[in-house]
């Protein structure tokens, strides 16, 4: 699907999309307790229904509802195996695939975990040492899914490389307390420590606690200590709004704001998140306002706006080591901003949906924006994104860094492969058309 965005501005109040991220864990946590579970204002995108469709494959009994989607649990039968050897898609989703490693690994039967799209091109080997560690059995494809596992896991004391990914990582936090053993997970080079912060609240709501030991010990390493024999309490979960989401939107009201189009002091506000969340790409606040665009906190609604006063927006640096997501949307605002704008964490990037750094110089370049790497850093020199036609290589955050863009340029944008934001955020363009003055997709 081919997707046109023209220049427009940006301006008005637009609820933001629900958090993949905070959905997935919900749902993990909601199967492993014993009782009915309510997720309100959940997400439905592509990755969030493949983590659906996992657990009701383990056990659970799940009715979507609007607004609603109540998950019966099944610790009984996932820990007695029920169902036998069982072969189960996690879509394209690498949290979906990581995380459930661990907890299929509960099952004294065998479980294969099966990838579809860029996901089968994403190393999950990291899942296999930890697990046989752990009394598991675990094989990959040289690193690439397939993940086979056979359990049942036990509890002790292993080590996790978390340099790559916290993914496994959340996993086994949220499979270790079902075993009859306590257990301290040390993880060595830990990055997106506040996606852990946010493992760890979802399971707090659902009755488990896990002691942290920030102090680093042998290689670097941040303990982590699990109480077994535990049992999650079902809950009463609203999921979060998404802080990778809204971060679009908020460069779409910094690049483009100003009713219909003009200079003017228009502001997109995003309702629904938490200020507080332990999601790190909330710190797109900070990006912004290092750009000098407006940004305005109140309550649950953040909104951002042009440089007061008409001023340009300005050349900014950015530490994207532990939010890698961000890289996409700050590109699209370092792309208007007068300078040479600075990004650090380019490492991370390796074993996303696309090889993301390459394409965002590919695609952007394209546009007549320079995006240029060199080590660790990506650099983007800044001014106006003309028309031209891009592909988004099948990354969902592509094709949004690419419309966003486009309000801002001097002609319309094409987007090949448009269909991709169904990955995390299905109505991401009718959402984006609703802040555009005029609307300028098709």
């Amino acid at each position: 699907m081919t997707i046109t965005v023209g220049p427009s501005g940006a301006a008005g109040r637009i609820a933001a999309p629900p958090s993949k991220s905070s959905m997935q864990r919900a749902v993990a946590c909601a199967l492993l307790a014993e009782g009915e579970s309510i997720l309100r204002a959940p997400s439905l995108c592509a990755d969030s229904l493949a983590a659906l469709s996992v657990a009701e494959a383990l056990g659970a009994r799940i009715t979507r509802e609007p607004g609603v989607v109540r998950i019966e649990g099944a610790p009984g039968r996932l820990l007695a195996g029920e169902g036998g050897g069982l072969s189960l898609s996690c879509g394209e989703s690498g949290l979906c695939i990581r995380m459930f490693a661990p907890i299929a690994a509960l099952r004294p039967a065998a479980t294969t975990l099966l990838a579809e799209g860029s996901l089968a091109r994403r190393a999950v080997g990291m899942v296999a040492a930890p697990l046989e560690a752990l009394g598991a059995r675990c094989a990959t494809e040289g690193d690439l899914p397939p993940v086979r596992v056979r359990g049942p896991l036990r509890g002790g004391r292993v080590v996790v490389d978390g340099s790559s990914s916290s993914q496994f990582l959340t996993g086994l936090l949220l499979a270790l307390p079902m075993t009859g053993e306590d257990s301290v997970v040390e993880a060595r080079g830990l990055s997106s420590r506040g996606y852990v912060d946010l493992t760890l609240a979802t399971m707090r709501a659902f009755g488990i606690e896990v002691e942290r030991d920030d102090r680093p010990g042998a290689g670097g390493a941040i303990a982590f200590a699990i109480a077994g024999g535990r049992r999650y309490r079902p809950a009463d979960f609203r999921v979060e709004g998404d802080w990778s989401g809204a971060a679009f939107l908020l460069v779409a009201g910094a690049v483009a704001g100003g009713p219909a189009g003009t200079s003017g002091e228009g502001t997109v506000a995003v309702e629904g998140l938490d200020p507080r969340s332990a999601q790190p790409d909330r710190a797109i606040v900070d990006a912004l306002r290092e750009s000098g665009a407006s940004v305005a906190l109140a309550g649950a609604a953040v909104s951002a706006g042009p440089p007061a006063g008409g001023a340009a927006l300005r050349a900014f640096s950015f530490d994207a080591r532990d939010c890698p997501d961000l890289f996409p949307p700050l590109v699209a605002l370092a792309a208007r901003c007068e300078g040479v704008s600075r990004v650090r964490g380019v490492g991370r990037l390796r074993g996303k949906e696309s090889d993301r750094a390459a394409v965002l110089a590919r695609e952007f370049g394209k546009l007549g924006i320079a995006v240029e790497v060199s080590g660790d850093e990506m650099t983007i020199r800044g001014g106006r994104p003309r028309g031209g036609a891009v592909d988004a290589r099948g990354d969902h955050r592509i094709a949004m860094a690419a419309a966003v863009a486009a309000l801002a340029g001097s002609g319309p944008v094409e987007i090949g492969g448009a269909e991709c934001v169904a990955k995390s955020w299905p109505s991401f363009f009718e959402d984006l058309a609703r802040i555009s003055h005029p609307a300028s997709m098709y």
